[in-house]
């Protein structure tokens, strides 16, 4: 729902917003050929798509940081319609790294993160938010590793194929524990890769994703949108404001389109 002015001095009309929550995998992907900036174009006029990306975040950091932005209860604020989850790549870091957790408070993580809009004594209480979890996707381990023996000084390895595939199903398994729609960004990414280029095309320094990488996300986002999510499909939601063509019909858009005829009174 929105909030509509009823008069100049009424309350200003908020746009339900979608939110993109995550890592730099989130935060990169307001670029060209980017998942957010897919969802921001789709949107157009019917959610606001917002970019809650963090980069370098883990779970554990970024529980602290949502509280600060999100919307408290009874706060005339834009509501949250649906929020893609998307952590993972940088919690499954190998220890001794400051990212890294175990895949315990992870799951424990995210399912704080949740509950934040689903238990009716918390602060940002939101029931109508629905969630979209996203796995992370899969780690070219020689492309990493050579892109961290180049910095100055040279970094050693910090990531496992295996233990990164670990959170990409505790992702799965919190959603099926909740009940919320999910997105194997893993499985599509290393069937994609499979069938053409191999994971070298789909993630440009052996972690994060490419526009083609972006491209995989952006079909099973849509499609899990459209089987899931049907009433949030942007095919399926109408434009805030009508149609330019609607304002040249009298009252279209109310009093404030109908222009003065009376003569103005001069005061004296």
């Amino acid at each position: 729902m929105m909030i509509p002015a009823t008069s100049s001095e009424g309350s200003s009309l908020l746009m339900d917003q979608i939110v993109c929550f995550g890592d730099s995998i989130t935060q990169q992907s307001w670029g060209p050929g980017g998942m957010g900036a897919a969802l921001a174009d789709v949107y157009q006029r019917k959610r606001d798509v917002v970019n809650r990306g963090l980069s370098g975040y883990n779970t554990a950091w970024a529980l602290p940081i949502i509280k600060q932005w999100l919307p408290r209860v009874g706060e005339s604020r834009a509501k949250i319609s649906l929020i893609l989850i998307w952590f993972g790549a940088n919690d499954s870091t190998l220890p001794p790294s400051p990212q890294s957790i175990t895949l315990e408070e992870f799951k424990a993580n995210l399912h704080l993160i949740m509950e934040l809009f689903t238990k009716p004594d918390s602060p940002y209480y939101s029931p109508e938010t629905k969630f979209l979890l996203l796995t992370c996707p899969p780690i070219d381990v020689g492309v990493r590793a050579h892109e961290l023996s180049q910095r100055v000084p040279p970094l050693a390895m910090d990531r496992d194929y295996e233990r990164t595939h670990q959170f990409a199903v505790a992702v799965k398994d919190v959603a099926k524990e909740v009940g919320s729609p999910f997105v194997d960004v893993w499985t599509a990414v290393v069937d994609a890769a499979a069938r053409d280029g191999g994971l070298g095309k789909y993630l440009r320094d052996g972690l994060h994703l490419s526009p083609e990488g972006y491209g995989v996300v952006i079909n099973e986002v849509a499609s899990v949108i459209a089987r899931e999510l049907p009433d949030l499909h942007w095919d399926k939601l109408e434009q805030v404001f009508p149609h330019w063509a609607s304002i040249v019909n009298d009252g279209a858009l109310g009093p404030q389109f109908v222009k003065a005829t009376a003569t103005p009174v001069l005061k004296q």
